[in-house]
């Protein structure tokens, strides 16, 4: 792999005009989708198969009066990622050269079993392909050496591209100590500078990978592996051995009732 590259997205210095949100869609030649008005400025409310990232918004109300917190909700991009360790499927969820996990939906099986393990509840399956779709981190873009669609369109440069040991740098150099993802789950690919606990935004404050998800790579999948082959082995040296025969009894009593 490549110099690992990532967001950082400073979340005190969003505005949430969403302009994210269009050139995400735009880009990835996203379709629109019928919402509703929820009594919230956010809108969609949640991602979907057509929606990649979103802002999120998040009211407060305090002794200091009434404030907004905003998240762009997408991918993280996970340096140890639970989708990538239970997908059945090679090729389905893959990491780039860049670093960021890719999905490629003519490899999914739609086994959702990614959207399960993720714990940031991210992946979206699309019923009408069956397939998950989420933030590949437009590495169609980088590819061709452009930095990702949102944050070329972010007029507040809180959406920051470029190489990660860089940016967390940079950050820290500005004041910016506490940087949410910088070593979490084997490091994210899109940080976030808070200025609340990263529960206040609906954030895990110490995201973790699901036991169920570690002892199925660890021990059930290996297991699996070794078991299966192991199987069907046996059972081709069985059949070579003995082959498909009937035993004598079942031949003298075909015999006795002609």
């Amino acid at each position: 792999m490549t110099t690992r590259k990532a967001f950082l997205i400073d979340t005190t210095i969003c505005t949430a005009c969403r302009s994210c949100q269009v050139a995400c869609k735009n880009w990835n030649e996203l379709g629109v989708e019928q919402t509703k008005n929820m009594g919230s400025y956010e809108n969609p409310m949640d991602l979907s198969p057509t929606c990649y990232t979103k802002i999120k918004f998040v009211e407060k109300s305090g002794a200091n009066g009434f404030n907004w917190l905003f998240l762009k909700q997408q991918c993280l991009h996970c340096g140890d990622a639970a989708c990538m360790k239970v997908c059945p499927a090679p090729g389905a969820l893959y990491r780039n050269d860049h670093g960021a996990v890719v999905f490629n939906p003519e490899k999914c099986t739609g086994c959702k079993y990614c959207m399960t393990a993720c714990p940031f509840e991210i992946p979206r399956f699309n019923a009408d392909t069956k397939t998950i779709s989420k933030c590949h981190l437009c590495f169609n873009r980088i590819e061709s050496n452009l930095i990702p669609a949102c944050a070329k369109a972010c007029p507040t440069g809180a959406i920051k591209y470029g190489e990660r040991d860089a940016l967390i740098a940079g950050a820290k150099a500005a004041g910016k100590n506490t940087i949410y993802g910088e070593k979490e789950l084997g490091g994210l690919g899109c940080m976030f500078i808070l200025k609340d606990k990263p529960s206040a935004y609906g954030l895990p404050d110490q995201p973790q990978i699901k036991a169920g998800t570690s002892f199925y790579k660890d021990y059930m999948e290996p297991l699996w592996n070794f078991g299966a082959p192991a199987t069907l082995i046996a059972l081709f040296l069985h059949y070579i051995t003995f082959g498909a025969k009937r035993t004598d009894n079942a031949c003298e009593g075909e015999h006795n009732n002609e």
